[in-house]
């Protein structure tokens, strides 16, 4: 797949983004505006009860009670709400970031494998212009072929590892045996309990997703003891 393709491709798969981390951050402000309003309101509901509690009846300080924590469970209500969104909107861009690395190791992997076929057709045009041209002198060989070998740039193309040793943000989340965050292609363990849940290719031995479930060697242990 030639480099524009994969740029055509991740550009259509990013283009609802942007509405969608917009919607979400409109919810969260949304509830953040009602918890703030119902917060007010057991303010003041409490700096009621605090100062009518001794000419309160035994039934009108639980009813009064009970309207309160009601406020307060709903408040939690919203909190976790917001929490849900965050998390969802950070996995939602996250899941974007796992695609482009893979994207680009597969893009790098394809390149590497084109540099190896053009410079394994220019290695036989230099032998087989030595094998036409024995009769020359040594300088013209040399001549030709320093001429051959400058038609061969090399192209400088970041590998795997080259990626881990890139600055990292502290707060991103790390995954896999090897604790690193996420690149190239990575597959997640089909056990809803897994502690880890995605794996790097490389690190569990697959070269290519597997069909049908797949569970990471910590969860097949765990299954087989049971």
């Amino acid at each position: 797949m030639a480099s524009s393709m994969y740029l055509e491709h991740y550009l259509d798969s990013v283009e609802s983004l942007p509405l969608e981390v917009q919607r979400n951050f409109t919810l969260m402000r949304d509830l953040d505006q009602r918890t703030q309003d119902l917060l007010a309101d057991i303010n003041k509901m409490s700096e009621q009860y605090i100062t009518s509690v001794k000419s309160m009846t035994a039934a009108q300080r639980n009813k009064h009670l009970t309207e309160i924590q009601n406020a307060y469970s709903k408040s939690r209500e919203f909190a976790d709400d917001k929490v849900q969104l965050a998390v969802q909107t950070y996995e939602l861009v996250d899941k974007h970031i796992r695609r482009l690395d893979s994207d680009l190791s597969r893009f790098e992997t394809e390149l590497r494998k084109k540099e190896g076929e053009q410079g394994g057709e220019g290695k036989g045009n230099k032998d087989g212009a030595r094998g036409k041209r024995k009769s020359t002198s040594d300088s013209q060989a040399a001549r030709k072929r320093t001429k051959g070998e400058e038609g061969i740039v090399p192209t400088s193309v970041p590998t795997a590892a080259e990626v881990l040793d890139m600055p990292v943000d502290p707060n991103e989340p790390t995954y896999c045996l090897c604790h690193q965050v996420s690149y190239g292609e990575m597959i997640g363990c089909d056990n809803p309990d897994c502690p880890i849940e995605w794996f790097h290719f490389a690190c569990v031995g697959l070269s290519s997703k597997p069909k049908g479930k797949w569970f990471c060697p910590r969860c097949s242990q765990d299954r087989k003891k049971k």
